[in-house]
């Protein structure tokens, strides 16, 4: 899936010169967390709900110019090296680019020009859809031999039982020479379909009794 499918296009942007009072407005009234920068229609910056706090005095401490702070602009406390994507990137590009940066969301450009943002409960969504964990279904999983080959021999058997997969993953498994195989299947009574597994001859790590999605 790309980027472009996922990223929000509505965006609410500042300029430099938009105070960091005007700034914890907007975030509060848009119920947002990050604010793009935008100069001459081109990314310039960032700005987070955390730089906006940390910009803030303590309200433990008072200061005859505390209020001065609300009035300074965003582009003395804005990050100036953002992190950007492209709409044609994959989403788990995204997804790693947080990961990496630890940071919550990536404005998406195309050159300089913001076109679209996108953020971490944004993947998270987007994630949930693709393992069909949003759909009544069940989960099982299956060791395999680490060898070319194994996804089409276990999915032919989902294939024989006439039941449909929604999504699959592979990881390593916890043997040497092994991987695990991860099915949400359209059903919610695996049963039938871990047994002819198991007259294959397949290890099912899961579901025993239980497992059933809805």
């Amino acid at each position: 899936m790309r980027i472009e499918e996922i990223m929000r296009k509505n965006i609410v942007t500042i300029q430099p010169s938009t105070t960091i009072g005007e700034a914890l407005l907007l975030l509060r009234a848009n119920r947002i967390r990050h604010l793009p920068v935008i100069e001459k229609d081109s990314l310039v910056g960032i700005v987070s709900d955390r730089d906006l706090r940390d910009a803030l005095p303590s309200r433990l401490l008072t200061h005859d110019d505390d209020d001065t702070v609300l009035h300074k602009p965003v582009a003395n406390i804005m990050n100036q090296q953002v992190i950007t994507a492209h709409p044609l990137d994959f989403i788990e590009d995204a997804a790693l680019q947080l990961y990496e940066h630890k940071i919550g969301s990536l404005p998406i450009v195309e050159g300089n020009r913001l076109v679209g943002l996108i953020t971490e409960s944004d993947l998270f969504s987007s994630l949930i859809e693709l393992f069909g964990v949003n759909k009544p279904s069940s989960h099982i999983e299956v060791e395999v031999d680490d060898r070319v080959g194994m996804l089409a021999e276990v999915s032919q058997v989902f294939r024989d039982a006439q039941v449909n997969v929604t999504s699959v993953v592979v990881f390593p498994g916890k043997k040497p020479a092994k991987k695990n195989l991860v099915f949400r299947i359209q059903t919610i009574d695996p049963r039938i379909v871990t047994q002819l597994l198991l007259e294959k001859g397949f290890s099912v790590i899961g579901p025993t009794e239980g497992g059933i999605f809805q």
